[in-house]
């Protein structure tokens, strides 16, 4: 359990000030919280906060990853399961909602829950009862407080019949929304500091200070991934510093060009027009680019993957991607992701694993009519295994 208090929320801007009053307002009931927020925004540090600031900060906080783990183990990691039940169950378990008997259970990332588990974990919320999978009746009732935490558009997949409403309004008592970055006006620079200092603790480094024009481009700059971006942009500073003031040349081109910025714009007219706005680049996109520049899959995907960063549908999508653009061929995404030959299978049994290994029929069939309209054929000797 990680040490949690308010020096976790860096900044003075009026969201920040919004959102602590937010959290000791939650703080101080026992109700549901559902936690909205954007990739890498501080949803499980507000979760932490709720439950330090809270009547069980005494008793346990549990975190549980409903994207980071398979839908055939959760159900498992949630509630447990009796000695036999499955292969490899040897002895009887007790669930992470066993465990955190009295305290706070984070589901985090509920959004991509299965409509299964939604079902499941509905009974729980309604009843308070366990019951381990391989048991004919539950095993007792526990009392826990649940906070769920997304960054997905719940009620748009409750339109799209992918996330149930009955469960999001169980879940959705107290809302909180964390704030993305590029909305917290004067806190990049007070964040950076705050890392950068960290990061040199870590490290064994000098604390690199920030030149003004460098901390003005880190105020316009979008910041896409959030305060996780801007800790490892820190943590990367320090360790090609070592120590020396930190200029706009010193930043990633990313940041130095993506400086455009948004705020204190002038709301149109109710006469005038809008102009189009641009379409912002998403964090597959982000992603796309820099396999195209020669970034490898396995470094800027599946690690990233594994630490939470991206979601099963931002893999799904990414992977769709990479079929279309090689007309279905799975060989040919290896290529395009920068991948030796001898990865094929491990890049099969990774996405089949998380059940992110889109058919390569429809891309297939797709290449196959484009081609009969260009007059040029297509060849699909592939063969797909795992």
């Amino acid at each position: 359990i990680h040490a949690v208090n308010e020096t976790n929320l860096i900044g003075e801007s009026a969201a920040m000030v919004s959102l602590r009053g937010e959290i000791k307002s939650a703080a101080r009931t026992q109700a549901k919280v559902l936690v909205l927020g954007e990739t890498g925004a501080g949803k499980e540090v507000v979760a932490r906060l709720i439950h330090a600031c809270g009547a069980r900060s005494h008793r346990r906080f549990i975190a549980v990853n409903c994207c980071g783990v398979p839908e055939t183990l959760l159900e498992s990691e949630l509630f447990g399961h009796k000695r036999g039940s499955f292969t490899g169950a040897y002895r009887d378990k007790p669930g992470l909602v066993q465990l955190a008997q009295g305290g706070t259970l984070l589901l985090d990332e509920l959004g991509e829950m299965s409509l299964r588990m939604q079902a499941i974990l509905l009974r729980f919320v309604e009843t308070g009862e366990v019951q381990p999978i391989g048991s004919e009746t539950p095993s007792g009732r526990v009392d826990v407080r649940i906070i769920a935490a997304t960054n997905r558009d719940l009620e748009a997949q409750i339109n799209a019949k992918t996330f149930r409403e009955d469960l999001f309004y169980r879940l959705n008592v107290i809302q909180v929304r964390v704030p993305p970055l590029r909305e917290r006006e004067g806190d990049a620079g007070a964040l950076m500091r705050f890392y950068l200092k960290h990061a040199s603790e870590t490290h064994g480094r000098p604390v690199p200070e920030l030149a003004p024009t460098t901390e003005s481009i880190l105020a316009r700059y979008a910041w896409p991934g959030n305060v996780r971006e801007l800790k490892n942009v820190a943590e990367r500073l320090v360790v090609r510093q070592q120590g020396k003031r930190i200029d706009p040349d010193d930043l990633p081109v990313e940041i130095r060009e993506g400086t455009a910025s948004t705020r204190g714009a002038v709301s149109p007219t109710p006469t005038a027009i809008p102009a189009a706005a641009a379409p912002v680049p998403t964090i597959v996109d982000d992603l796309w680019a820099r396999l195209m520049g020669g970034a490898s899959f396995w470094t800027i995907v599946h690690r990233r993957f594994k630490l939470h960063d991206l979601t099963r549908d931002d893999l799904r999508a990414l992977i769709n991607r990479g079929l279309t653009a090689s007309g279905g061929n799975y060989r040919r995404v290896l290529e395009l992701f920068n991948m030796p030959d001898r990865d094929y299978k491990r890049f099969l049994a990774f996405l089949y694993q998380y059940d992110c290994n889109p058919s390569f029929h429809l891309h297939r069939a797709r290449a196959a009519t484009a081609s009969a309209g260009s007059g040029e054929g297509v060849d699909y000797r592939e063969t797909v295994a795992v």
